[in-house]
């Protein structure tokens, strides 16, 4: 599943990476992968913002705002069957997400 692009909040602080991959093995989608022995974001837009990867990266190298942004509030919104609304400043698109 693709969310909006380039709304995800996940970030990547590669410089402190040490390789360890726990990272890849917790991502539901895949937006994680390994290149050169350091986590790398494969594709942002797939990211459904969990905190997966956040939660086991042992030496902080990964953030994401887990349960708020974009991602969130489309699957909140297809659980609740309603229109996703995640506070984003533009909320022209979407039914209010972003």
């Amino acid at each position: 599943m693709k969310y909006l692009k380039n709304r995800s909040t996940l970030k990547l602080f590669s410089k402190k990476c040490t390789g360890c991959s726990t990272c890849t093995e917790v991502c539901p989608h895949r937006v994680i992968v390994m290149r050169d022995k350091k986590a790398f974001i494969q594709d942002i837009n797939a990211c459904m913002e969990c905190g997966a990867c956040e939660i086991n990266c042992a030496v902080d190298a990964i953030f994401v705002d887990a349960g708020v942004g974009c991602a969130s509030a489309i699957i909140t919104g297809m659980l609740n069957n309603t229109e996703p609304i995640c506070g984003c400043s533009d909320n022209s698109l979407n039914g209010g997400c972003c």
